[in-house]
């Protein structure tokens, strides 16, 4: 898989991230990190133990991420999770959090499929 039909698989913005980045290598190389970056097993982990200032900020730093590198499904789903943590009080829509869970898994399994 090639990194247009990746972005088209996981419902990304190919053309608005070549344009940020300006090269697919750079693109690339950066989208094959982000199965690396811990922010979404910390947010799973921190929801499970109640902790949820930890766990607004890692949804805060999964949008951050999705934004930077046009990954729109994915941060169609966890920015309302993420307004929904901001104040700490640990009321959050679980069918939110299925979404966010749902979208992950899509984004890696075609980032693992354009790695392969």
């Amino acid at each position: 898989m090639n990194l247009k039909e990746c972005y088209a698989a996981f419902g990304g913005d190919y053309d608005g991230v070549i344009k940020r980045l300006m090269t697919e290598t750079l693109v690339k190389k950066f989208l094959l990190k982000f199965p690396q970056d811990a922010s979404y097993d910390l947010l799973i982990n921190s929801l499970d133990n109640a902790n949820f200032d930890e766990a607004f900020r890692a949804a805060h730093t999964i949008k951050g991420i999705c934004q930077n590198l046009g990954i729109d499904s994915l941060l169609d789903s966890v920015s309302p999770l993420t307004e929904e943590l901001r104040d700490g009080k640990g009321s959050f829509s679980a069918e939110l959090l299925d979404k966010v869970k749902k979208d992950y898994q899509n984004v890696i399994s075609a980032i693992n499929e354009l790695d392969a």
